[in-house]
């Protein structure tokens, strides 16, 4: 047994202070996570939020999977159908960017807020 004294609270730690999604809020992400669920989609996504100058070519993606150029289109309209990519046709290609507000917005719920000073 330990010296310690234990002092019941009727609470076993601090209230929760963070902002908690609703109901219509956590559907709508839990949709983004699950088109980031396919490791293909986490990749294509990653590729084309690194891109140099911000956006990628669907010509350059396509070259970095052993996959048929109509199945990395399909993953890739399932993340712009998700909210986290756009594409611009110019010409023959379509050059794909990440938004950037719904990448801040999907690590924020995983970013402990910063406590106020006294």
């Amino acid at each position: 047994m330990s010296n310690l004294e234990l002092v019941d609270t009727g609470r076993c730690c601090a209230p929760l202070t963070g902002l908690a999604l609703d109901e219509s809020e956590a559907a709508e992400l839990a949709g983004v996570f699950k088109a980031l669920a396919d490791p293909v989609r986490l990749r294509l996504l990653n590729l084309i939020a690194s891109a140099s100058g911000g956006e990628a070519c669907v010509c350059d993606l396509t070259g970095a999977f052993d996959l048929t150029a109509p199945t990395i289109s399909h993953h890739l309209k399932v993340l712009r159908q998700a909210g986290v990519i756009t594409g611009e046709r110019r010409g023959t290609w379509v050059y794909y960017r990440a938004v950037p507000e719904s990448l801040t917005r999907l690590a924020g719920l995983f970013t402990p807020p910063v406590p106020t000073p006294a």
